[in-house]
């Protein structure tokens, strides 16, 4: 059932995403209205059929995004496995609460050299502070 969900959830996502599928639901809206009259059942039927359509496309892109995210976070972890000088410690960062986010980016910080202002030691410091 899973493997269904993911390639329907792909092969849906790719399909809408497109100009064409756009476009093809602007027609069918505008051809069906002058056909029933735009009455207040063509109304009713056409929003309901939106809000329906709108509510599944919202959990079909969230599951795109969660997946995707998901493998970029796994690459990120195997590069910091595979470099000799990166620090292990931030595999699996992603999972911490913003608590443990904050105080790993409190350690990160230096003092400042020559009375400038302090400075981050590295990229993950930055990324945290840009919040």
């Amino acid at each position: 059932m899973d493997q269904f969900f993911i390639r329907a959830a792909a092969k849906i996502s790719a399909a809408i995403g497109q100009p064409f599928a756009f476009m093809a639901f602007i027609i069918i809206w505008a051809a069906t209205g002058p056909f029933f009259g735009f009455s207040e059942t063509w109304q009713l039927i056409v929003n309901t059929t939106t809000t329906i359509i709108t509510f599944l496309m919202v959990f079909m892109i969230q599951h795109a995004q969660n997946r995707d995210a998901a493998a970029m976070q796994a690459k990120l972890d195997e590069l910091i496995r595979a470099l000799e000088p990166a620090r292990n410690d931030y595999i699996g960062i992603e999972h911490l609460t913003e608590t443990e986010l904050e105080l790993i980016r409190a350690a990160d910080v230096v003092a400042p050299t020559g009375g400038g202002e302090p400075h981050h030691t590295d990229s993950l410091g930055q990324l945290i502070r840009r919040r």
